[in-house]
């Protein structure tokens, strides 16, 4: 459990479209075997220390002939940002996803300094 040490607590939010590639008949929608995609994402206020990251599905696109598979994590979180990553695998076929995320985290004070 991460316990948060003081009462300024941000949750920052948002919405992102990582890819459509029927569009344009990209490695999600026309490839096989493993494949992913890395979206950075940077918080619109910086955190005091790294934060807690949720990510979800909140839309995919998927083609019906073959078999669902995903995987999608926040990596590399850092108290500016993290990264989205969407993975798939096997003869999946992803026309486009959408990944929600939410971070929680104690923010800096207004007279907390760091001088070196």
């Amino acid at each position: 459990m991460k316990r948060l040490r003081n009462h300024l607590i941000g949750v920052d939010h948002g919405d992102v479209v990582l890819f459509s590639d029927f569009e344009h008949d990209g490695v999600m929608w026309t490839g096989d075997g493993a494949r992913q995609i890395r979206a950075h994402i940077e918080f619109s206020e910086s955190f005091r220390a790294a934060p807690i990251v949720q990510v979800n599905l909140s839309m995919w696109d998927i083609a019906s002939q073959t078999n669902a598979r995903a995987d999608v994590q926040a990596e590399d979180i850092s108290e500016d940002g993290f990264v989205i990553v969407f993975r798939t695998w096997g003869d999946t076929k992803i026309a486009r996803v959408r990944v929600a995320w939410q971070a929680i985290g104690e923010l800096r004070q207004a007279d907390e300094w760091e001088l070196y």
